[in-house]
């Protein structure tokens, strides 16, 4: 039995005895016993609200938009779903403090970029990345899905993870060699990984609907999803400043989507995005005229946003562009064939 097995054998009893505890939402299917028709818990779960709290996390008005729901329905279902989540109330921030407890770290494969991150890449948080072409947004998105499935001890969540595709960029041999470095099997590293191709920026908010539903049926299982990119398909499906205000909506409701999921069922949501030139910067004197693409919509919605860039050779730098409890800060990191490692110099 390797050394990887045996750390999973004793922490996986200890995961078990703790899933209860980590699982602080209560299924949808929980409302059928308090009054709630079967038919309509139904088509609350063909919408995506899979949870008594997504019901909280939704407006009257787009519940009512969802087909065969009346006001008078919508009314019952938030009066029922407000006496079964207290959490929807105020608490304290004791009681705050313990629900944040549960926020577990996935690492990137790079103790220095762990650092800058405070342990890894969060859950219950929006973490984006950005930069230019070949500053490794995709190759850190490979390493996290292998570490996700390692044990706490490893840096991982022992947890599943999944992967929305946008432009092709998924590489199953890259999987496979990021697993071989920490001693995993290869095959089964792949089958931990849930992947889907999107192709427009409306089944993009499909997968990610669909997701939802998995997330709340596999109690506990998923603890990282990505999307690479999130801006992708939208800067081809909306062309022009013409439909720019369109784009940004559309946008900002998948966005707002994607952190009601990583809250709900305590998922790190990593996202990567592009960067644009900015024609003004030079006459501002800016050293660095690349922005993120996205405007305010995504800089609001992201909980963390990290600036990835070229250094010196193989050298990657990631610097912390914008975080609630995180210091602006520098790190350096090297893509290697076992995904994102420490650089040497």
């Amino acid at each position: 039995m390797s050394e990887l097995e045996q750390v999973l054998d004793q922490e996986i009893d200890a995961q078990e005895l703790e899933e209860e505890e980590e699982l602080f939402y209560t299924e949808i299917d929980e409302l059928q016993n308090h009054g709630i028709n079967s038919s309509d818990i139904v088509k609350l779960k063909s919408a995506g609200i899979c949870t008594v709290r997504a019901i909280h996390m939704t407006t009257r008005r787009n519940l009512c938009k969802i087909k065969g729901l009346s006001e008078a329905k919508v009314d019952k279902l938030k009066e029922t779903a407000c006496k079964l989540q207290v959490s929807a109330s105020f608490m304290t921030g004791t009681e705050f403090s313990q629900i944040r407890s549960k926020v577990m770290h996935i690492s990137t494969g790079s103790k220095t970029l762990d650092s800058l991150l405070g342990g890894g890449i969060p859950t219950m948080s929006i973490t984006e990345a950005f930069g230019e072409f070949r500053t490794g947004k995709t190759q850190i998105a490979h390493t996290l899905c292998v570490v996700a499935q390692l044990p706490p001890s490893m840096g991982g969540t022992n947890g599943k993870a999944a992967f929305i595709d946008t432009e092709g960029t998924f590489r199953p041999e890259r999987i496979k060699a990021i697993a071989a470095r920490f001693g995993i099997d290869q095959e089964a590293a792949l089958e931990n990984i849930l992947f889907a191709r999107a192709f427009t920026s409306e089944h993009q908010m499909e997968l990610i609907i669909e997701l939802t539903a998995r997330f709340a049926e596999e109690k506990g299982v998923y603890r990282l999803l990505i999307i690479d990119s999130i801006i992708a398909l939208f800067r081809t499906d909306y062309a022009g400043r013409g439909e720019l205000a369109e784009r940004q909506q559309k946008l900002n409701i998948m966005l707002n989507r994607l952190t009601k999921i990583s809250e709900e069922f305590n998922v790190a949501v990593y996202i990567t995005n592009q960067v644009q030139a900015d024609p003004g910067s030079n006459m501002m004197f800016v050293s660095d005229p690349r922005k993120p693409i996205g405007g305010h919509v995504l800089a609001h919605a992201s909980t963390i946003r990290l600036y990835l860039r070229k250094g010196r050779g193989d050298e990657r730098i990631a610097k912390i562009y914008d975080s609630p409890d995180m210091p602006e800060a520098e790190a350096p990191y090297t893509i290697a064939a076992g995904g994102i490692i420490d650089s040497s110099g």
